[in-house]
């Protein structure tokens, strides 16, 4: 399996078969439970040389864009006829029984859409999917915590919209605090999905217009959200600055301790061309609200490391003004 961000990201499936691969694109990649089958797309054989290839196709050029092996392994076939094809995976990231089918023909003489489905049990027993809805957590304003320093966190305080991303199969949808779609608000932020590629995760932050010194601009994010067709611009163009991560890979990660949840977070390494995770500092809030202050920003957050991720206001988040 190699995934291959071409025009739109994708997953090539291939199987050796009688000197060739026989293959199909998978947009959104190969899925981990019964319950949800996903798109295959046959495409030409590829010769067997392509089974470890990895690189750049030069754009322009059929399948332009970079490719990695995404998974590798032996399968044992089951069945392979010209509408169905079952298999046994043995990958190292995959492993069970899939078959690509091919449905019912559509309308007029024009043949089904093939599909892929797992047949085994889920891969991951406590998987979970993605939840449909996520009521963020949100700060309480206050001081600096008056209790030991090396109990809380502290990150920036950012202006701009509260935003969770959701990202599956190389895709990412954006919803503000109410639960509203505002994907298309922030089209810039859409490079998330393929950065995250086959990760699933829903992900909180702020999405923020930075000026050239990187303060927070909160009149260019009203200005880019009262247009209907936004454009970014030089002046206008927005980042995701994302200090959260609570779901990920089929699991809740709300019950988890923040710092946790924070380690969890770097581990993705999230910093592209309209994403970043700035980094938290844990202990020393004077120090740090007053570099926060120097800097012409409005202020802080006081995370508590121990609290959970829990919808509404919370104490364990404190919003301090520089």
């Amino acid at each position: 399996m190699q995934e291959h961000h071409a025009r739109a990201l994708h997953w090539d499936f291939r199987l050796e078969r009688d000197g060739v691969l026989v293959s199909w694109a998978v947009p959104k990649g190969v899925p981990p439970d019964p319950a949800v089958n996903h798109l295959a797309v046959p495409t030409e054989d590829h010769p067997l040389s392509y089974i470890d290839f990895e690189g750049d196709i030069p754009a322009g050029n059929y399948g332009g864009g970079h490719v990695s092996v995404w998974d590798h392994g032996t399968y044992e076939c089951q069945k392979w006829g010209p509408t169905e094809v079952m298999v046994v995976l043995h990958g190292q990231r995959v492993q069970g029984r899939y078959v690509l089918f091919r449905t019912a023909a559509g309308s007029g003489s024009k043949p089904g859409a093939w599909m892929i489905h797992r047949m085994d049990p889920p891969q991951d027993p406590d998987g979970r999917p993605l939840p449909e809805a996520v009521e963020p957590m949100m700060a309480t304003a206050g001081q600096l915590p008056r209790d030991a320093d090396d109990e809380w966190a502290f990150e920036v305080r950012w202006t701009g919209q509260r935003v969770l991303a959701w990202s599956d199969g190389g895709r990412v949808m954006l919803c503000d605090a109410a639960g509203s779609d505002v994907t298309a608000k922030w089209p810039e932020v859409r490079g998330l999905g393929p950065a995250l590629g086959a990760t699933e995760a829903v992900l909180d932050g702020i999405v923020a217009v930075l000026d050239a010194d990187g303060r927070p601009d909160a009149d260019a994010v009203r200005r880019r959200l009262s247009l209907d067709r936004p454009k970014p611009t030089p002046t206008m163009s927005a980042t995701y600055l994302i200090f959260d991560v609570v779901h990920l890979d089929g699991h809740d990660l709300t019950p988890e301790r923040y710092d946790d949840r924070r380690h969890r977070l770097a581990e993705l390494e999230l910093t592209g061309p309209a994403w970043a995770a700035p980094a938290h500092h844990v202990g020393d809030g004077t120090a740090f609200a007053e570099a926060a202050r120097a800097r012409g920003l409005w202020g802080v957050v006081a995370k508590r490391l121990t609290s959970r991720y829990r919808p509404g206001p919370s104490p364990d988040w404190v919003e301090v003004p520089a």
